[in-house]
């Protein structure tokens, strides 16, 4: 594990196939957050004891991530998170604009009310998580409220090429944000564009989607 302060990273105590995607996503989420920094070595005995699972699981899921390109292998060490450049993020938040601003304005003319509805437990999820400081749970919730909607446009190789540009971004600026009490009111907008998408007002939805990925290049991904 690197010297520096560890990652709060949240108890996923348990065994069984189950845990490694647990395990890989809540690395995922802290990867995002910069809860895990770019170019520190990890290794899998001290996470998985962040964890409380065995080193296995964790093991599995760092191989995972190396696969996807976020962590290199450091022989004999463990496993260096990948830096991404300015000039990536910026190109991976251009081609989520132009993927989720218009696939979401257009739900609030397509989508079942009662499967919008249903993210308003999700929403409040992020909007809990922010007021706790958690920012794992809440990139967790984020990702699940994003991708969850985008796929009421029913095409699934949209939301896996979404998921894959969230988790190569980074959001090193949420730390900031949380600890100026300011993360809740970004928080809230997942509201609010779940309260257009219900109102069928597609102006809105586009408008709350823009500024709500603005701030992924605009603050929150300030390191």
């Amino acid at each position: 594990m690197s010297a520096v302060g560890g990652p709060a990273l949240p108890a996923l105590g348990g065994r069984g196939p189950s845990y490694r995607v647990r395990v890989a996503d809540a690395l995922r989420a802290a990867l995002i957050a910069g809860e895990l920094r770019p170019g520190e070595v990890y290794s899998a005995p001290a996470l998985a004891a962040r964890f409380g699972v065995s080193a296995t699981p964790v093991r599995e899921a760092l191989l995972d991530l190396a696969k996807e390109g976020l962590v290199d292998a450091v022989p004999n060490k463990g496993y260096r998170v990948t830096a991404v450049s300015e000039r990536r993020l910026d190109e991976f938040t251009h081609v989520r604009a132009l993927i989720e601003i218009p696939t979401t304005a257009a739900l609030a003319a397509t989508a079942d009310p009662t499967a919008l509805a249903a993210l308003r437990p999700v929403a409040d999820e992020i909007v809990a998580a922010a007021a706790a400081g958690d920012l794992i749970a809440y990139i967790d919730a984020d990702q699940r409220f994003h991708l969850g909607l985008l796929a009421l446009a029913g095409n699934a190789h949209l939301v896996e090429v979404v998921r894959d540009l969230r988790s190569r971004s980074r959001l090193y600026g949420l730390t900031a944000l949380a600890e100026q009490g300011r993360l809740r009111a970004s928080a809230e907008e997942h509201l609010e564009l779940l309260d257009a998408l219900l109102a069928r007002d597609t102006e809105a939805v586009g408008e709350v989607m823009s500024r709500h990925l603005g701030h992924v290049r605009g603050l929150w991904a300030a390191p």
